[in-house]
């Protein structure tokens, strides 16, 4: 996007994604935008390490201990977008943090993610990745949670509705503009489905040989989906949890591997896969204990975890078995790949998709092989389950040496200090306090 073929937009937001997945940035004039790509803009390193409530961090090195220093934001790859949430025509320019030297600031999630794509990078293998998010069309005006007003027919709907396309054509304005505005944004949004919720739908986005894009498009959709959804007047919550009795949030990760000569490593002709596609399965079912974290990083994404609520509970994998954790889909054998099923919808995306290539890298370098894939109801086999509270994740993400293997220790050691710190203070709060936080920001 170019602003000089758009002299209406006065004003551009500059921001980076947090360790929670949220926007962190500045509001400047529109002329301040060259300079900006030019010679970036500064935060405090700290910024990337606020809690959900966006405070700091106590007894944070990066704070009072360092004197809280700044670090050198530049533009990411994707350039100026268009905001078509907001009323006045403004610009996004998206930025990810270094050091004062030059260095990538190993606090930042995208740098993360991008640590993680070159290492397959150096081993001569391209991840091509896809993301299915799941969220909620919620009328949170009064005080319960509703799905809102039909546009079309004034009613609220009262059914899930699964595959219902007279609950898509409800909300046929809606997602005509989320449509337009992901087309300005450069985000490859493709089918759109109601889901088993009431007032919940799915999006899948195209699978693409670059996983900080594939991420960046995920972080992009969400403030894009909230920000349309309150322009036509309801809220929508990638929250993994709203509403106790309905379906969760997720959010699925679709992925593949292709080799220097474009091939597809798991591909061998059948069903069945490749030893490749064994060793990466089981580097994920390997690293899952500890990464659980990364996948369900919020008090309310421990809710979602129900037998049989459509969310894995146990550490397993299958073909075509959606009620495992790790799933390998069927079709046409040129597209075998992975579906990772554990993360919610409330995730921050380029940290959840670091830690899912990065555990298929550990099963690939180290050539391990997964148990075998079960069959059936997965929620009624005796397995491994993942850890059911937020505190055990937290102290299993802390020590897990395969997550060791993934994130560099300051990214660790911060984002553990930052959920110890949510656990403490979530713990004083409503269950109604605890959605009016998560609802909107997650």
């Amino acid at each position: 996007m170019n602003l000089e073929d758009h002299p209406e937009i006065r004003t551009i937001r500059v921001a980076a994604a947090d360790l929670n997945g949220q926007a962190r940035g500045k509001r400047m004039p529109a002329h301040l935008a060259g300079k900006v790509m030019e010679d970036g803009t500064r935060f405090p390193l700290s910024v990337m390490f606020l809690d959900i409530w966006g405070e700091d961090i106590d007894d944070s090195p990066l704070v009072h201990q360092a004197g809280d220093p700044d670090g050198v934001l530049f533009p990411t790859e994707r350039g100026l977008l268009p905001m078509p949430w907001l009323d006045a025509p403004t610009a996004l320019l998206p930025l990810w943090m270094f050091y004062e030297d030059g260095r990538p600031f190993e606090g930042d999630p995208r740098h993360a993610l991008a640590s993680v794509q070159r290492r397959f990078k150096e081993m001569g293998l391209t991840p091509v990745v896809a993301t299915e998010l799941e969220f909620y069309l919620i009328d949170d005006s009064g005080k319960d949670l509703r799905v809102p007003l039909s546009p079309r027919s004034g009613k609220r709907r009262t059914g899930a509705e699964i595959l219902s396309l007279r609950a898509l054509d409800a909300w046929d304005n809606f997602f005509t503009d989320l449509y337009r505005a992901c087309e300005a944004m450069d985000i490859p949004a493709e089918t759109i489905i109601s889901e088993a919720g009431r007032g919940q739908f799915e999006v899948n986005l195209t699978h693409v040989a670059d996983p900080l894009k594939a991420a960046d498009d995920a972080f992009l959709f969400k403030l894009l989906v909230r920000g349309m959804a309150r322009k036509h007047g309801f809220a929508a919550s990638f929250m993994a949890k709203p509403y106790e009795e309905h379906a969760g949030n997720g959010m699925h990760v679709h992925f593949s591997i292709v080799n220097a000569r474009g091939e597809n490593i798991f591909d061998n002709g059948g069903p069945e896969g490749t030893e490749a596609l064994q060793h990466a399965i089981a580097g994920c079912i390997a690293a899952m204990p500890g990464s659980t974290l990364l996948f369900a990083p919020h008090g309310n994404s421990y809710d979602r975890f129900v037998p049989g609520a459509h969310a894995p509970t146990a550490i397993a994998w299958g073909y075509e078995n959606r009620t495992a954790a790790i799933r390998v889909p069927g079709g046409n054998h040129k597209a075998r790949r992975i579906e990772h099923r554990v993360a919610g919808g409330d995730v921050n995306p380029y940290l959840m998709i670091a830690c899912i290539l990065g555990a298929a890298l550990n099963g690939l370098e180290d050539r391990q092989l997964p148990p075998p894939p079960i069959t059936g109801n997965a929620y009624a086999l005796d397995l491994p389950q993942m850890p059911t509270t937020w505190e055990t994740a937290i102290d299993a993400f802390e020590k897990d040496p395969l997550v060791a293997r993934i994130l560099p220790p300051e990214m660790i050691s911060n984002f553990v200090m930052t959920k110890r710190q949510e656990l403490f203070y979530l713990a004083e709060l409503t269950e109604t306090e605890k959605v009016e936080l998560y609802l909107d920001t997650v």
